[in-house]
């Protein structure tokens, strides 16, 4: 209620101020001398203009401070129960609440995630519809994908980094290897005859062992699959030989027995797999590797919308129930800083920098 009295009282003052403007117009339009005609006209036609843009200025205050009205659209580019898919529900979960509207996840298929992403660029941009990003839709499909239906940087107004994740290299639970040295050894002998699982060209999974196997200077064969799911499923019944993952997707079935686990390539030891060594421990220093998930709107969405949409976020990543299960996923929840329009904008630039050059010359 408070809200509502004082935009009546500013309609009030604008009001007055518009009469004021009005009165003044037209007096020194009916008292200029026959030398100042341009001017006369400027005054006779701009100030109207100028007070009727500010009175639809004003008129649009009440629908973005109702934001939002509807439901609002979160796209996930990919299989329900993926690595993404279970950050978006756990995230829009709690931005729902806060938002007091439903946030629907909608997962769409397609070409490593851009099918979706591509679907979101070209929705109104209203704050009705959002999408789940991450480095593989955002930035490394800039340098696969020569007619890309987006353009990351500039068809999208970028909301807020969620976390990283880290990568953790996997292989079916009857491979003939028990740590990653012994991994290496048999890849390096074995490695054209190997069968390599990703989720798309512009997946996390395929530019991770696309580095991966470069160190190893192998060439297995790539088999894609929809989404984390599929090759997860794929995986744990020994059809594909393994998997650079990410450890929200790979953790449950690591601790089950499920799949192998031969190194997460990271600094320090994952807490949703805390017995796996990093790749440093084991051998392979040079190969580290983190993905990121962040959230954006179709650009040119209005900015009190952005705004509301990313202090919704930062509430959410605030909320020790929701950290609490990010991080049993092997999440690195992001920073207040990093969860910034302005940060999330400049990290995404420089992605795109660093991934288009090494994919391109992979793709010759």
């Amino acid at each position: 209620m408070l809200m509502f009295r004082r935009l009546d009282t500013f309609r009030f003052r604008l009001a007055a101020a518009g009469r004021w403007l009005a009165r003044t117009s037209h007096y020194l339009v009916n008292n200029m001398g026959q030398g100042s005609e341009a001017m006369r006209y400027g005054l006779s036609v701009g100030l109207p203009v100028a007070l009727a843009g500010t009175v639809l200025l004003v008129g649009g205050v009440p629908a973005l401070a109702e934001y939002p009205e509807r439901p609002i659209t979160l796209i996930v580019p990919f299989n329900a129960g993926g690595p993404s898919d279970a950050v978006a529900r756990i995230v829009g979960e709690h931005m729902a609440r806060t938002l007091g509207r439903a946030i629907v996840v909608e997962n769409v298929l397609g070409a490593g995630g851009t099918v979706g992403t591509a679907r979101a660029a070209r929705a109104a941009a209203d704050g009705y519809t959002l999408v789940l990003g991450h480095m593989g839709t955002h930035a490394t499909a800039v340098g696969l994908y020569p007619e890309l239906a987006y353009k990351p940087a500039t068809d999208f107004d970028a909301l807020g980094m969620i976390a990283g994740f880290g990568v953790v290299v996997v292989a079916r639970k009857d491979f003939p290897a028990t740590n990653l040295k012994e991994f290496m050894a048999y890849a390096k002998a074995n490695g054209d005859k190997l069968n390599n699982a990703h989720a798309g060209l512009s997946s996390v999974a395929y530019a991770a062992c696309l580095q991966f196997n470069g160190m190893l200077g192998i060439k297995p064969t790539l088999i894609p699959y929809q989404g984390a799911a599929p090759f997860t499923t794929a995986l744990l019944a020994g059809q594909v030989d393994y998997v650079c993952d990410q450890v929200l997707n790979s953790a449950p079935h690591v601790k089950s027995g499920g799949i192998k686990a031969f190194a997460v390539a990271s600094p320090v030891r994952n807490t949703a797999v805390p017995d796996v060594p990093t790749t440093t421990e084991a051998g392979l220093s040079e190969f580290q590797f983190s993905a990121w998930n962040a959230l954006f709107a179709p650009a040119g969405t209005p900015k009190l919308v952005i705004e509301k949409l990313n202090a919704a976020l930062g509430k959410a990543l605030d909320d020790e129930a929701v950290r609490n299960r990010l991080t049993g996923l092997g999440a690195d929840v992001a920073t207040p800083v990093q969860r910034s329009p302005q940060y999330l904008t400049e990290f995404l630039n420089r992605e795109i920098d660093r991934w288009t050059p090494i994919l391109k010359a992979a793709s010759r």
